[in-house]
């Protein structure tokens, strides 16, 4: 696993000048220039009724909301069947192509340096976030849009690309998009990268800080990082670093020859019980035309599965899950300046918390075997509690977990709102928890969760699909607390 070089907290990269030809920020120019970005604008989202989407119409066959070029993406019906029942129906979106998210980085006075982009998408609830070097979807890289390019794809794709270190196929939110995957990459630049507009040299520290604010660091960015090996400190026990924070460093040391190491599980112990937790998963998913799911209103089909189209929203009758409605965006930083397009729009705010524990000094996180009728493979590793809009306490199935987060009894150490992908989602955000259990807290957990180490994670992470999107948002805000 490669490893790169990284300074061992966030202050380290003071200001530097004309680096290589470019400005290198400390973090305060960073938020002078964060703030300037934000006031530049130039950006509006207006909802639209759907007959004013223009490129974008329903299949009067299927009932299916699509591009006129038949790319990008579609909104589609899904029917769930266990045991023979029906058990779930709802729209869902389906963009079968692999768009890449990749960060490319360099190494400036022996400290290493992401290439970051303030972009805008229209489903931001603040409208621009810090994002990757390049996040585009194939129909947009390959201008189906017949906008401009897109800016440091060479990067990433073609003869001359620049070193790769991670590339990885990773999924994207189960519950909305259909077996969605996106290919992750960090690419080693050595010789010159001319800086764009809208774009900015951070140190990996200071970018994973920034994930102590609400709303900046994307989710585009949160996956990629995740996926990004690093160097941490070696000495768990510096001085100021506490109990947590020792623990926590450990939890990212390399395993001892022995296998099991400092984890209470081996790697091979995790892996059979991740499958075993896929061969339980009976249901079957299948997709189909959008009309069965959600017919238009007043149609005879009716409206079976508690969904109805109009023409301003697909929307579910109890209103706790999403709504699917169309807006019309301009956005002069953007390969066009203006488009429409719909976008799902979640009711209320998802949770997602990794409950922590230190055993024998060492940190281990609960992580829970999730099945999302969306995900490619069915089954992926999940934070300990993961709640959809709509979802209280009270949809927590576990009593030891409910009764837990109920009385309050655990220590926080991390609680921020981030918001999830702004290209199909509107204001679609999640409140991303790192909570602590005293000894207390038993080891021995139900069969659909284990124990495991950050490390054990992190190997992990060199292939697709097995950590769940929302995990590895959070194991990107569980480096910041290092």
């Amino acid at each position: 696993m490669t490893h790169v070089v990284e300074p061992g907290a966030a202050g380290h990269a003071a200001a530097r000048w004309e680096a290589d030809g470019h400005r290198l920020t400390s973090s305060a120019q960073f938020h002078q220039w964060w703030d300037e970005r934000l006031r530049a604008g130039g950006f509006a989202v207006e909802r639209i009724p759907f007959d004013q989407l223009d490129t974008w119409a329903f299949d009067p066959r299927t009932g299916n909301l699509g591009h006129t070029s038949g790319r990008f993406f579609t909104v589609e019906g899904m029917r769930v069947r266990e045991g023979g029942h029906e058990v779930r129906a709802q729209p869902i979106i389906h963009q079968p192509e692999i768009g890449i998210l990749g960060i490319v980085v360099k190494e400036f006075d022996g400290v290493l340096h992401c290439l970051m982009q303030a972009k805008m998408e229209p489903g931001n609830v603040n409208t621009i976030q810090l994002s990757p070097t390049v996040q585009a979807t194939r129909s947009n890289f390959t201008r189906v849009h017949k906008g401009g390019g897109t800016q440091y794809l060479e990067r990433f794709v073609g003869p001359d690309r620049d070193q790769v270190l991670v590339d990885v196929l990773q999924s994207e939110q189960g519950a909305w998009f259909w077996r969605k995957r996106n290919r992750n990459m960090v690419v080693l630049a050595t010789g010159d990268v001319p800086l764009a507009e809208n774009f900015v040299w951070l140190t990996l520290a200071q970018v994973r800080e920034l994930t102590r604010r609400d709303n900046l660091l994307n989710m585009d960015a949160r996956t990629v990082l995740s996926c990004m090996p690093f160097a941490l400190p070696d000495d768990p026990d510096a001085v100021g670093r506490g109990a947590f924070g020792a623990a926590l460093v450990r939890s990212y040391q390399d395993a001892a020859p022995s296998g099991r190491g400092f984890a209470l599980h081996t790697q091979s112990d995790l892996l059979s019980w991740f499958t075993e937790a896929k061969t339980r998963c009976e249901w079957t998913g299948r997709l189909v035309p959008l009309d069965e799911v959600a017919p238009r209103t007043g149609t005879a089909a009716g409206t079976p599965a508690g969904w109805s189209r109009d023409d301003h929203e697909i929307t579910d009758a109890g209103g706790r899950d999403f709504r699917v409605i169309a807006v019309e965006v301009a956005a002069n930083t953007r390969e066009v300046t203006g488009w429409k397009q719909p976008l799902l729009q979640p009711h209320g705010q998802s949770r997602a918390a990794f409950l922590t524990r230190a055993v024998d000094g060492v940190l281990h996180l609960l992580v829970r075997a999730r099945p999302e009728y969306g995900l490619l493979d069915q089954v992926e590793m999940a934070p300990t509690v993961h709640l959809l809009p709509g979802q209280d306490l009270d949809d927590v199935a576990e009593p030891f977990l409910r009764e837990l987060l109920r009385s309050g009894a655990v220590t926080s150490h991390y609680d921020q709102v981030l918001s999830e992908e702004g290209g199909r989602f509107l204001n679609a955000l999640t409140r991303y928890q790192i909570l602590e259990v005293d000894e207390s807290f038993p080891l021995d957990v139900p069969e659909h969760f284990t124990w495991v180490t950050v490390r054990q994670l992190t190997d992990l992470l060199r292939h697709g699909h097995y950590l769940n999107v929302e995990a590895r948002s959070l194991l990107t805000c569980l480096y910041s607390l290092c």
